[in-house]
């Protein structure tokens, strides 16, 4: 198995415009800066990232994209149940 089998982090990052953007990586920090340079996801074009609410972590590359995807289908209340900002 590779080294980085179970590295894999899910995030959710709040956007400067109150919206949330959800995404993997295996580098948090460096995944960060793109996002903040403009080097990232094209979500952020016109948005900045504000920080980071949300992460899981401990997953391989296939299990987190199947998380993203979950995660992403959610409805913005069912996201900020998950973050612990809603009841």
């Amino acid at each position: 198995m590779p080294a980085d089998s179970d590295k894999w982090s899910v995030y959710i990052i709040l956007a400067s415009d109150n919206t949330y953007y959800t995404g993997i990586t295996i580098d948090m920090e460096r995944r960060w800066l793109q996002h903040s340079n403009n080097k990232g996801a094209k979500y952020f074009r016109g948005r900045s990232p504000v920080k980071v609410v949300y992460r899981e972590e401990g997953f391989n590359r296939s299990t987190a994209s199947i998380r993203e995807a979950a995660i992403k289908k959610l409805s913005r209340k069912q996201k900020q149940q998950l973050i612990g900002l809603a009841d």
